[in-house]
């Protein structure tokens, strides 16, 4: 058995890798890299560590490269099946246990877990079990493995049956649902969820809220955490990326031309700015923002040409309907307060949901406000980031539901995601706060945000998993 472990010596299991790849117009395959945490990670333990990255392949491009046997160092990508893809990552890790963990479903008439269900969910325990064998053959002997979120819950209960001499992590980067709403799972699925969860030697959380939901769910369905140990890393945002690639010239475009979008008061003063940057996940809570800015104008009638509220809602998963809906229902709203407030010089609402993240940070800088206001939210770094790079230290409007509320909260204004009227007088309150109170609070904010970088919280866990062995 020995003879056939593999070389790596820590391996880190997504649904998206760090590499994508497009079939070029000559058949040529073109390589883009992406960013994040755990690239930051990754990079940070150094390249003679024996690191491999197991993904899914996810377009065309990427299944061309797996079937060329085109690939970069340090990176496996799995050719799993498109429908069972599908089935896996849209109708149950996106249109379940999100949906769970995020507590959407409008329940008098979803969910329905009928056969098409269970036929999907035979798909997810397929593609876990994908990701579960790849890690059992590339890990090396008592090798780290870090698993990562809700679209792979099973494999650590899968990998730990096949290599049980390895140490294995998964971090949730979402909420987790309490024992109230969690039950509403079919009950063998729930259990399923559970025990996969805990074949993992130690289980990562953003905060200690969503860390205790999961132990109220095992205590509860089952039976207790057994030897699995639970820890609590809080995603920060990349200071030293951020300030740096917020001031390169595509930014400094991009300002210019928000500047003239956003445009000037009657008296000639620049306009305030109310910023947001989601993408449009039912989760954002776009929508009950905007009314509230349109509440705003409403009851607050001096805010009227003095104000733009900058609003990027960025297209997501847009193959289902329910998220088509919504993004409409944004720009309808926008459009709406546009016709009703707008005058020849002045467009009360900038929409933009074409997805540019030089403009996203030219936004950053402009800030006066941020608008954070997620339903529920696993961390939401646009609260973290905003901050770090706004030129004039900005105030921050904050849902008490999204995770970031645990270490940012005391220098928010904490509203009710639900409440907009609420909302509509914490805009006010945000906008009229003194420049000391905000800049001093806005460094507060800084502070606490980058208090955990993405290469050191990544290495925190790596580390926590080597040092603990399992009870």
């Amino acid at each position: 058995m020995a003879a056939s472990f593999g070389a790596a010596q820590v391996l880190v299991a997504s649904n998206r890798g760090p590499v994508s790849y497009e079939v070029r117009e000559d058949g040529s395959l073109r390589a883009k890299r992406g960013g994040g945490g755990l690239v930051s990670g990754l990079s940070a333990i150094g390249p003679d560590t024996g690191a491999l990255w197991v993904c899914s392949a996810l377009s065309d491009g990427d299944r061309e490269a797996v079937r060329r046997g085109v690939g970069e160092d340090g990176v496996r990508m799995l050719d799993i099946p498109a429908d069972v893809h599908a089935d896996a990552y849209n109708g149950i890790a996106n249109s379940v246990l999100w949906f769970v963990h995020h507590m959407l479903y409008q329940t008098p008439l979803e969910p329905v877990f009928d056969a098409e269900f269970r036929r999907q969910w035979a798909s997810y325990e397929t593609y876990n079990r994908a990701f579960a064998q790849a890690l059992a053959e590339e890990a090396a002997q008592g090798a780290a493995v870090v698993v990562q979120d809700y679209h792979l819950t099973l494999v650590p209960g899968m990998l730990r049956e096949l290599r049980p001499d390895l140490r294995i992590g998964h971090f949730s980067h979402t909420p987790w649902a309490p024992p109230e709403y969690f039950r509403m799972l079919p009950d063998d699925i729930a259990g399923q969820v559970l025990r996969g969860m805990l074949g993992a030697d130690r289980l990562g959380f953003l905060t200690r809220r969503w860390a205790d939901a999961f132990t109220a769910c095992c205590e509860r369905f089952a039976g207790g955490l057994g030897g699995t140990r639970i820890g609590v890393h809080g995603l920060g945002a990349d200071a030293d990326f951020l300030r740096a690639r917020a001031h390169e010239a595509d930014v400094e475009e991009r300002i210019v031309a928000l500047r003239e979008e956003i445009g000037t008061a009657p008296d000639g003063t620049p306009r305030r700015t109310v910023v947001r940057v989601d993408r449009t996940e039912l989760s954002k809570n776009i929508v009950r923002g905007l009314l509230a800015y349109r509440q705003l104008l409403e009851d607050r009638p001096e805010w009227r040409e003095r104000v733009v509220h900058v609003a990027f809602a960025y297209p997501s998963r847009q193959d289902l309907a329910v998220y088509r809906d919504y993004t409409a229902e944004v720009q309808r709203v926008a459009e709406e307060i546009n016709e009703r407030f707008g005058t020849p010089g002045w467009r009360p609402v900038v929409l933009h949901v074409k997805d540019d993240f030089a403009r996203s940070l030219a936004a950053y800088r402009l800030a006066d406000v941020a608008l954070v206001n997620p339903i529920r939210d696993g961390m939401n770094l646009v609260a973290k980031e905003v901050p770090v790079i706004s030129e004039a230290g900005c105030a921050l409007v904050l849902s008490r539901e999204a995770g970031a509320h645990e270490e940012l909260g005391e220098d928010a204004v904490t509203v009710n995601p639900y409440d907009v009227t609420e909302t509509a007088r914490a805009l006010h309150e945000a906008l009229t706060m003194s420049p000391a109170d905000r800049a001093e609070r806005a460094k507060r904010l800084a502070a606490a945000a980058t208090a955990l970088p993405p290469a050191r919280w990544f290495l925190d866990q790596l580390d926590a998993l080597r040092d603990g062995a399992r009870d």
